[in-house]
């Protein structure tokens, strides 16, 4: 008798396809959780496996991207391309038609290239911090003990050497270091001052460093570019030296700041050389000196001396600028230098903007009669004045004079105010970072209903201004700083009336996170002057924590005390800068409403002296600013002095003149001259000579 089948026997083998099909399954479920879905721009998605990087999906979609894949954009932080993803996400490759994102990452990994190749040179250099900067990049660096610091003269062979390096086109590589390690690797090595930064790093910070190749790395965040040879060899250039100190203290060591210039191609490199040059031939400092307009000098930094020419340009901005203020209903008020501390302590300025600020003992200096010498001592117990860094509070101070009804506001407050802030010596410019500066300054306090058509308003009083001077500009809106005053329910009602006044006037504008001021978001306008620079200038600013600050109140239809909201605003920004954005601009040749002396008659024999002089008092009594140049010089030399001095039109006069009762009118930048009647002359000037609110 047979042995008995055992009873599974039979079932087990025949279920065993239908086991394989759900353990495939299964497993199938298994693989799938673990692709990773990544979302592209077009709306479609990738499914990755674990461990994939942006340059896997750049590969996956084809070998044209993958080639000019640059770095990625990961839930929106750029990343290294070869950076692997941390779980779905939603990805957008940079390539180099992404402009201000490769720039950016060109930029970086210049100015890393530039500190291998300096510690190639020359071993023994310590390296510090190299940024990208808004047109290239620096790195601060330390010369061997053995050498001088840095010159000019280095510059031609760390070029060259950073060319090498970027034919290498070695890989740039990320790596996650412990601060122990990596303070060891500093210190090792006698990199005193990355082994310094390494220990004050908060406590665990991710630390990353990144090689180039494997025989060089710098501490840095990253981004990078995925290899040196994504750099264009031939699209940077190493421009200038300078001192720098560590950590910008004089205290510290003094270090060598080596800037360049970097681009994506040789083509934008040349453009911005091209454009470097014409813009040293607009110098507002070089043109200030060629046009006898101001100086500067050691013995007030940061200070403006003003000549009678430059100064003319500055009364006639000023009067301008009056009649559009009284056309807009402001009223113009004068406000004190200084004020107490206590009163900018109470602003909040004092906490946040001290150390920008000149602050004087309230006390008078001992005097040695003999001597006539002053020996103040500043008690501890001293009261203290600060010089108003800006005039805000006492326009508050101002508002709050007497009873303020709901049917009084608005109120526009404006003043021609001077202010001080301490600029450190280096920062000083020329006219454009000074000390001492004036504002076309106004407050606007208004109720919460007003806001936006206030911001309305001055929206197109900033852009017939601006169109008055030729000037086109965009405009951005400065958010909530991390640091700030207010609520944040102040602060979003602040952001979206902007925003509204935006809309309603039909403007696009770009937001700008973080940059507000700690009180206030802001709009600014940024114009764009004739070789495409830009310059920020105008602004308004929507402001609920000045008044909560300093108390400052209306008595609403309700009977009850409210606070009103203040607005910031200006055109111009400051007098100096725009007379220097002006300057360059124009290239010195204004328009004739603005320019200093708007005609000069010069003579050619002196035999027409005495009509010269007649030809002058004519065009003053029409209310022209006309100088005469009867010198004994050639008329040609007389041509090239006054077209230096950049005067709009030049009357020559000679016998014939005299005799026919015409000038002989040169135009500054025209190529030949036209004889007309005084009589048109002067109308001609007298048309060109109004300032354009009143043509």
């Amino acid at each position: 008798m047979s042995s008995p089948e055992p009873i599974l026997a039979t079932p087990l083998f025949r279920c065993a396809p239908n086991y394989a099909k759900a353990r495939a399954k299964r497993d199938g479920r298994k693989m799938m959780t673990e692709l990773l879905k990544i979302s592209l721009p077009d709306g479609s998605v990738r499914e990755m496996p674990q461990g994939s990087t942006p340059a896997d999906v750049a590969a996956a979609i084809g070998p044209g991207l993958a080639k000019a894949a640059l770095a990625a954009r990961v839930n929106g932080e750029l990343r290294d391309l070869t950076r692997p993803f941390d779980g779905d996400a939603e990805l957008a490759l940079v390539t180099a038609r992404d402009e201000a994102d490769a720039l950016e990452l060109a930029r970086h990994d210049y100015a890393h290239v530039l500190a291998e190749a300096v510690q190639a040179l020359f071993p023994g250099t310590q390296i510090t911090f190299g940024p990208a900067t808004d047109d290239g990049f620096y790195y601060d660096v330390k010369a061997p003990d053995n050498r001088e610091p840095f010159s000019m003269d280095d510059l031609p062979a760390i070029e060259e050497e950073m060319r090498r390096i970027i034919r290498a086109d070695k890989p740039l590589r990320r790596e996650v270091w412990s601060r122990e390690d990596l303070i060891a690797k500093w210190a090792g090595e006698g990199e005193t001052f990355k082994a310094e930064w390494a220990k004050e790093l908060p406590e665990g910070e991710e630390l990353t460093v990144y090689w180039s190749g494997n025989d060089w790395l710098d501490m840095c965040r990253g981004p990078h570019l995925p290899s040196t040879g994504k750099l264009d060899p031939q699209a940077f250039k190493l421009m200038r030296v300078a001192g720098a100190y560590w950590r910008g203290d004089q205290k510290n060591a003094q270090l060598t700041r080596i800037y360049g210039t970097g681009w994506l191609n040789k083509k934008q490199l040349n453009a911005h050389l091209t454009r470097l040059e014409e813009a040293a031939k607009r110098d507002h400092r070089k043109l200030a000196r060629e046009m006898d307009l101001f100086h500067l000098q050691e013995e007030a930094h940061g200070s403006v001396f003003w000549h009678p020419k430059g100064y003319r340009i500055w009364r006639e901005l000023e009067s301008y600028m009056r009649r559009k203020m009284d056309g807009a209903g402001y009223r113009e008020i004068k406000t004190p230098q200084l004020m107490d501390v206590r009163q900018w302590t109470q602003s909040g300025h004092w906490g946040k903007y001290a150390q920008n600020m000149f602050a004087v003992p309230d006390m008078v200096p001992e005097v040695d009669e003999e001597s006539g010498a002053a020996s103040p001592k500043v008690a501890d117990d001293a009261a203290w004045m600060a010089i108003k860094p800006m005039n805000c509070p006492a326009h508050v101070l101002v508002f709050k004079q007497g009873i303020t009804s709901y049917r009084d506001l608005p109120i526009r407050l404006g003043e021609m105010g001077c202010c001080h802030r301490n600029e450190p010596h280096g920062a000083l410019h020329g006219l454009m970072r000074v000390r001492q500066f004036t504002q076309d300054d106004a407050h606007i306090f208004c109720t919460e209903s007003q806001v936006v058509g206030e911001v309305q308003s001055f929206i197109a009083l900033a852009d017939s201004v601006y169109r008055d001077f030729g000037f086109t500009y965009d405009i951005k809106l400065a958010l909530r700083p991390e640091k700030r005053f207010g609520s944040d329910a102040d602060w979003d009602k602040a952001e979206q009336e902007l925003r509204d006044a935006l809309t309603a006037n039909g403007l696009e504008w770009e937001e700008l996170p973080g940059e507000g001021a700690f009180y206030a978001p802001k709009l600014e306008w940024h114009l764009t002057d004739a070789i495409g620079r830009t310059w920020q200038v105008g602004t308004i600013q929507s402001d609920r924590v000045l008044p909560e600050r300093l108390d400052a109140n209306y008595i609403g239809e309700d009977g009850e005390k409210h606070r009103p909201v203040m607005l910031h605003r200006a055109i111009f920004g400051s007098y100096e800068r725009f007379i220097g954005i002006l300057i360059e601009h124009f290239a010195g040749r204004l328009p004739a409403w603005l320019a200093p002396v708007q005609a000069v008659v010069a003579t050619i024999v002196s035999d027409a002296d005495g009509y010269a002089h007649e030809v002058e008092a004519q065009l003053k009594a029409a209310g022209i600013r006309v100088e005469t140049d009867t010198r004994n010089e050639k008329i040609n030399y007389k041509v090239r002095e006054h077209s230096l001095a950049k005067v709009p039109h030049l009357l020559v006069v000679g016998k014939r003149e005299a005799e026919e009762g015409t000038v002989a009118v040169r135009t500054l930048g025209a190529e030949h001259q036209k004889v007309i009647p005084l009589a048109e002359a002067i109308a001609m000037l007298k048309g060109e000579g109004t300032p354009p609110d009143l043509a």
